[in-house]
């Protein structure tokens, strides 16, 4: 099986050389049978784990009913998601359904710069502020407002229209906007691809604070943050900040693909006939998923899961650093963590994930000296007690 991936997929990835083949909840096994721990949840997006009986049940239904309409017609799981997204977001007015976050965060693009065009900016005052370390995408806008070089390198010119800044740094975005030519303000309440970096306390409000002054909208990509990942619904709940726009994915189709941009009174009716659109997004397959996994993550069973759990992976890896003295420091939210290693480990994050593997851990990085713990948010006390055992074994391994 792995020869057919080296002979037929563009060769972007670089795959571990394991064929996974069935899962269920927080375990996954591959074509030899040998089993896992998931603490990965397929990058953010299994938010309930494998195999779950209820979104297994809604998508069976929902197959016997209608697959596909296009956005020409309407059908009843999208129209009531998009219901349900604006009763529990707790700030929109409209959505916009798509298929996943960088086409989500294109939807928020090109409504920053449809509304700064109806208020009378001229194109260059259409600017659109983001941060080092941030991740939004890999289409060509997405990943300009990456602002991180790797990701952009050999795919110039990049289009115009975007500045960085340094995150958590509110005087650098106070010198940025001074410029008077700022749009809108794009940020992740916690950088994931950037090494699982949370807002400081305060940053958020003072952004907000920034874009009232300056008359700019706040737009928050919650891709990998968001759906209960914080142990809140939303990552902006924390700070009690809202936006005017928001970005969703991952999570929120449980492992089916479907990206979400909300959007406020202040821009909600931007986008007239004709605007955007997009054939396949919020098809009625992908809805009726999305409708179980927003209504199963907003749970406060679910929620306050996610606060344990997160307290039990921090306390495993304390454990864990006590003995090895790996980890410089664990940072993150709810059940979104990065260990970062220690200066003697720097680089060394892809190495750990093999010996990981080997020992029956899928775990994932963010950069090479962090590693990321983004397991199923419905995760149960007995796999986060195996995988950090299988995790302390794998660290062990390596330090020998």
């Amino acid at each position: 099986m792995l020869g057919l991936a080296d002979r037929y997929y563009v060769p972007v990835y670089q795959p571990r050389r394991i064929v996974l083949e069935r899962g269920q909840g927080s375990r996954v096994w591959d074509s030899e049978g040998r089993d896992y721990v998931d603490f990965g949840a397929g990058i953010a997006v299994n938010s309930l784990g494998h195999a779950d009986a209820e979104l297994l049940q809604a998508l069976q239904q929902q197959a016997q009913k209608l697959w596909h309409t296009s956005n020409v017609f309407v059908s009843e799981p999208p129209l009531h998601l998009a219901e349900e997204l604006v009763a529990a977001s707790g700030f929109a007015e409209r959505v916009f359904l798509c298929n996943s976050g960088a086409e989500a965060n294109e939807a928020a693009i090109k409504l920053v710069r449809k509304w700064a065009a109806a208020n009378g900016r001229a194109p260059e005052r259409r600017v659109i502020l983001t941060f080092h370390g941030s991740f939004h995408g890999r289409t060509l806008a997405a990943v300009t407002a990456t602002a991180q070089p790797k990701y952009q390198q050999g795919y110039e010119p990049l289009p115009g229209g975007f500045r960085y800044c340094a995150f958590n740094d509110l005087a650098a975005v106070e010198a940025a906007m001074d410029q008077g030519d700022v749009a809108a303000i794009l940020v992740e309440p916690v950088q994931g691809e950037g090494g699982v970096v949370p807002a400081a306390p305060g940053f958020l409000a003072g952004l907000r604070g920034l874009c009232e002054r300056h008359d700019a909208l706040l737009v928050f990509d919650e891709i990998q943050c968001g759906m209960g990942r914080s142990g809140k619904l939303w990552a902006w709940q924390h700070d009690g900040v809202a936006p005017d726009i928001l970005t969703v994915a991952k999570a929120l189709g449980a492992g089916f693909p479907i990206g979400a941009m909300l959007a406020n009174a202040r821009v909600a009716e931007v986008l007239q006939f004709g605007a955007h659109g997009t054939t396949f997004g919020g098809n009625p397959l992908a809805a009726a998923v999305a409708r179980v996994a927003l209504r199963r993550l907003a749970e406060p069973a679910l929620l306050a899961n996610v606060q344990r759990q997160a307290q039990a992976l921090r306390d495993g890896l304390a454990a864990i650093n006590q003995r090895l003295g790996l980890f410089a420091e664990v940072r993150g939210r709810g059940l979104m963590l990065g260990a970062v290693l220690a200066q003697d480990w720097r680089g060394k994050a892809g190495a750990i994930l093999d010996q990981a593997a080997a020992r029956g851990l899928l775990l994932l990085q963010a950069g090479p000296d962090v590693l990321r713990f983004v397991p199923a948010l419905n995760i149960a006390d007995a796999d986060i007690g195996e995988g950090l055992a299988r995790l302390g074994a794998a660290l062990a391994d390596l330090k020998a």
